[in-house]
């Protein structure tokens, strides 16, 4: 049944605790990574064996289930993922928590599978968005059982829970209006440059071929013309399969895709497109996924804007963990005042807010007939 409101009196130990587990899941983009945190933190915190998060959907069950202290071996051998009955559907239709000595004799409990681990004493909190729960976090197995200080600890923990899910949910949001920006985008280009290249292709090939019998050197220049045409709708055509390919981040890891994706744009372009990288270490996905990303723009912007001869990509590692990405050009550079004036932003904008959501900083600098540096610094872990 649910416990009175237990006492607000913490240690200093407790809060420091609390504190390190909310910025340790603060640090956190994804949504499914911010379950998995939030669930870890729980049960270190209060020294629980088990612990899980359930995210409601809406037909009964559950969107998301997140457990900690469990094997894989043993969440494939349970089954599916559980239904909203017994004392989860407590959590997840009342806004108070609920302290139990023994989960087994709540009038509630209503079992589990052949292959669930045994569970007695149980806390169970609410993650409240205002008046919307947005999930629960249960634990289970104390030794001695759950205090009314625990209670308060995950009280505190589920509200900044409640912050760190809305701003993964609102970043994923984001994410996919950003996508679908870019998929937008390049609709548009594909549109602009390539269908102009091939019409205009059409139209020479015609002409040289009226010029075949009456004028055979025209016929001929006219044909030089329409290889020149072809060969840069198929640079287009590349260009445009690479920004559409699937980044392989996680199969591959960042220092990969970045040397896989420059390779590419190196045979694909007439410029040369080098990469090279120094003491990078493995970074969050959220930043991995934002220097990828900005990087793709920036070597969109040389290699379709700028006239570059030569783009050079460095990744470098810095002593806080994290990493720095520079993309520097030999282009015809620009004025970016003069840019933002007149209303265009040559993805900058994207880039910016790319590296503000992972607490990253960007720069650039450019002036004309001077190149262009891009420059990303994003934190590690």
């Amino acid at each position: 049944m649910p416990s009175e409101r237990p006492p607000r009196d913490l240690s200093l130990s407790s809060i420091e605790a609390v504190s390190a587990a909310v910025l340790d899941m603060s640090r956190h983009l994804e949504v499914r990574e911010v379950l998995r945190r939030i669930t870890a933190s729980a049960r270190s915190l209060l020294g629980a064996e088990y612990a899980a998060l359930g995210v409601p959907d809406d037909h009964g069950g559950f969107a998301q289930f997140v457990v900690d202290g469990v094997t894989d071996e043993q969440w494939k051998a349970i089954g599916p993922l559980p239904r909203q009955h017994g004392v989860l559907a407590t959590m997840l239709h009342e806004m108070t928590p609920t302290r139990l000595s023994d989960v087994r004799k709540a009038p509630a409990f209503g079992g589990w599978p052949e292959a669930h681990p045994e569970m007695r004493d149980f806390l169970g909190m609410p993650i409240v968005d205002g008046e919307e729960i947005l999930g629960a976090v249960f634990l289970a197995n104390k030794e001695g059982g759950f205090t009314a200080e625990d209670e308060e600890l995950l009280r505190i923990l589920a509200a900044h829970a409640a912050l760190a899910l809305g701003n993964a949910r609102l970043y994923e949001r984001s994410r996919e209006l950003t996508l679908a920006g870019e998929r937008a985008r390049i609709a548009h280009e594909l549109h602009d440059a390539v269908s102009q290249k091939l019409f205009s292709l059409r139209l020479t090939a015609k002409a040289a071929a009226k010029l075949v019998d009456r004028d055979p050197a025209r016929a001929r220049a006219e044909l030089a013309e329409v290889a020149r045409l072809a060969a840069e709708a198929a640079d287009e055509l590349r260009a445009v399969v690479v920004e559409l390919r699937p980044a392989a981040l996680d199969e591959d890891g960042l220092v990969a895709t970045l040397a896989s994706q420059a390779q590419v744009l190196d045979r694909a372009h007439s410029a040369t497109v080098d990469f090279t990288t120094r003491g990078v270490r493995t970074l969050p996905p959220a930043q991995e996924a934002a220097v990828l990303r900005v990087a793709q723009e920036a070597l969109h912007n040389a290699l379709r804007h700028s006239g570059a001869g030569r783009v050079e990509v460095s990744l470098t590692g810095t002593p806080s963990r994290g990493a720095v990405l520079r993309i520097a050009d030999d282009g015809r550079g620009f004025d970016p005042d003069g840019v933002r004036r007149a209303g265009r932003h040559l993805g900058l904008v994207s880039m910016r807010d790319r590296a503000a959501a992972v607490g990253g900083r960007l720069t650039l600098e450019s002036a004309p007939g001077k190149g262009t540096v891009v420059e990303l610094e994003v934190p590690g872990a």
